[in-house]
């Protein structure tokens, strides 16, 4: 009877996600933090924190592409950087698309992910590909405590830092402050990126106030491009020794990078161009 009511519970839990989500249910699970749910509708994949946002996506075709928009938008420091050959640190893990796609196009970088929820890890191995690479390190730990931890003993280790702490809500407190902040310009290179998926518009209170930090932080080097028909929006603050970029070359760098991975560089670069009227020109000359 017990294995009975264990069947008939599953079944209707499926039919229940499905409505939710206008998906097939395939894995759900528990953790302190939450509920867990990984749909599949179309061919793709998605890890879901029980509610309709997407945490992180995959085409199961194609298990290397950024699949959600978001993501995509997230590859625009590519115009800034012509390869990535040392070491990246990503807060927050998902299902693992940004860290398979930067394993996957840079074979000569060091990726390490700092991911809260040890489950999260669990899920990505076993539901999005998170590969077993020499070349990855995932450290579970709260990505704040990390940071911290971290620069007890180093600095100027990364040239590359992307912040995409979400839990089901909205942005993860802890990385939303000015602290850590500037503890991650503190471990980035004198040449390095700082990439972050912000959550809401431009008018949001959470989202003025990352703005004002990093501008101060970053001493206005700072751009923001909004994600198409999302409420994202990614910031990219650029550290002391990054140069100024002639916007003539970012076009061109644009298109070859669009043929390569089929990922909308030039679209971006123009939304860049759009939105930054006040502070382009710290970062790009025309």
């Amino acid at each position: 009877m017990p294995h009975t009511q264990d069947k008939k519970f599953r079944q209707l839990l499926s039919q229940h996600t499905m409505y939710k989500y206008d998906g097939l249910l395939i894995h759900h699970e528990f953790d302190d933090q939450g509920v867990m749910e990984v749909v599949e509708c179309d061919g793709v994949r998605s890890l879901h924190f029980g509610s309709l946002p997407r945490q992180s996506s995959m085409l199961l075709s194609d298990p290397n592409q950024l699949y959600l928009e978001y993501a995509r938008t997230m590859a625009i420091w590519m115009l800034f950087k012509e390869t990535l050959n040392d070491d990246a640190l990503l807060i927050g893990l998902g299902g693992g698309s940004i860290a398979k796609h930067l394993l996957h196009q840079f074979p000569d970088c060091q990726v390490k992910v700092v991911e809260y929820r040890k489950s999260v890890v669990k899920i990505a191995r076993s539901h999005f590909g998170l590969p077993l690479d020499s070349r990855l390190k995932v450290v579970v730990d709260d990505g704040a405590e990390y940071v911290r931890k971290r620069l007890d003993s180093e600095r100027e280790l990364y040239s590359l830092i992307m912040v995409d702490a979400f839990d089901h809500v909205g942005m993860a407190d802890a990385v939303c402050n000015l602290e850590f902040f500037e503890r991650c310009q503190q471990l980035l290179k004198k040449d390095g990126l700082l990439i972050i998926n912000c959550w809401g518009g431009v008018r949001r209170p959470q989202f003025q106030q990352i703005a004002l930090w990093l501008g101060k932080l970053f001493n206005w080097k700072l751009l923001f491009v909004p994600v198409q028909g999302r409420g994202n929006i990614i910031g990219l603050a650029f550290n002391s020794a990054t140069p100024v970029y002639a916007l003539k070359d970012l076009r061109t760098r644009a298109i070859v990078l669009e043929q390569l991975h089929q990922i909308e560089f030039t679209r971006f670069l123009k939304d860049l161009v759009k939105h930054n009227a006040s502070v382009l020109k710290n970062i790009i000359y025309k």
